[in-house]
């Protein structure tokens, strides 16, 4: 999603969630990869792989992770 103007510049569907998955979804982008500054994702493993940081390395693109997660109890 562009942050600007709330634009949705690419996505893809899947019955799983994996990397080729997000790949897919950089494929869809019809703008120019390297006009996009920061890739924000949560820290699920099909972000964390080794094919998107060369996707976001090779165009430039920062990626932005949002905070670990934590788990309190009620007592």
């Amino acid at each position: 999603m562009d942050l600007h103007n709330r634009e949705i510049v690419g996505y893809s569907c899947w019955q799983k969630k994996n990397a080729e998955l997000v790949h897919k979804a950089f494929t869809n982008i019809h703008s120019n990869l390297g006009s996009i500054k920061y890739f924000h994702s949560d820290r699920g493993s099909e972000f964390d792989n080794y094919s998107i940081d060369d996707v976001l390395s090779t165009f430039g693109i920062k990626q932005s992770l949002s905070r670990k997660a934590t788990l309190t109890t009620m007592p």
